[in-house]
């Protein structure tokens, strides 16, 4: 195993991962908590895989390929119904199968391991959890990455992927923490709404992302950046937000 690039995979997680642990300002969350958000989040990895895989599976004989490439349903021409349905196809892969798999199993895994901790006592400590969990996903998931396809590769994820995903957890715990305030202030209607939103809005932003990302479409490689650069400058403030304005929870 080549030690560079396992660390080329690793250090730019470890390094998101202290900047949000250092933001947590009222009360610092034990390690062991976080460590095993990490390693959960690993976990998370393989089993979005195995569900992809599923889908993918599924995606495949609800919209069946020809050998020459293009789709074959029967009326139109080629040229129209290849770009007409590979968009399609698209659009089902990255916002169903693969942005509802990572995010909805990350989501999960955070409400069984975090709801009812104690430690979860402060609107902060959910942004914390669903980054940890992120970047425990998104560190596994480089690894793999990166010894496949080599040192080009960890350089691209760790300026996209790598902070994507921590962006994606920011958004996840932002709502996750104030679902815990409400069910906590006796509002459950309240926390079902801010559950959903810590659910949609990254599995949204994943989608999106992928999507611009692996899009052979001109258009979406031009806004690909532009979407990147918007979705890291909200995270950021959306952290420093939630840290200043961070307060206890009690029930």
């Amino acid at each position: 195993m080549n030690v560079t690039l396992v660390l080329a995979a690793v250090v730019p997680a470890l390094l998101l991962l202290v900047r949000v642990y250092l933001a947590d300002r009222l009360e610092r969350e034990p390690l062991s908590l976080l460590l095993g958000l990490i390693f959960w989040g690993v976990v998370a990895t393989e089993l979005a895989a195995l569900s992809e895989q599923a889908g993918i599976f599924l995606l495949k004989r609800l919209i069946p390929q020809v050998q020459s490439g293009g789709w074959s349903f029967g009326w139109g021409t080629v040229a129209y119904a290849t770009t007409q349905y590979s968009t399609l196809y698209d659009i089902l892969l990255y916002f169903v199968v693969v942005a509802v798999s990572e995010e909805g199993i990350k989501y999960l895994i955070l409400r069984f391991r975090t709801w009812r901790s104690p430690e979860f006592n402060c609107t902060f400590d959910g942004v914390v959890y669903a980054v940890f969990l992120s970047l425990g996903f998104a560190l596994w998931e480089n690894i793999h990455y990166v010894l496949a396809y080599g040192m080009g590769t960890a350089v691209a994820r760790a300026v996209t992927a790598v902070p994507g995903h921590a962006c994606f957890g920011v958004f996840m715990g932002t709502w996750y923490g104030l679902a815990k305030r409400a069910s906590l202030a006796g509002k459950p209607g309240k926390s079902l709404f801010f559950r959903l939103l810590a659910f949609l809005i990254p599995t949204l932003l994943h989608g999106l992302y992928d999507f611009a990302a692996a899009s052979q479409l001109q258009e979406l490689g031009w806004l690909f950046l532009p979407f990147i650069g918007a979705m890291f400058l909200v995270s950021y403030f959306l952290v420093r937000l939630m840290s200043r304005f961070d307060k206890y929870m009690r029930g």
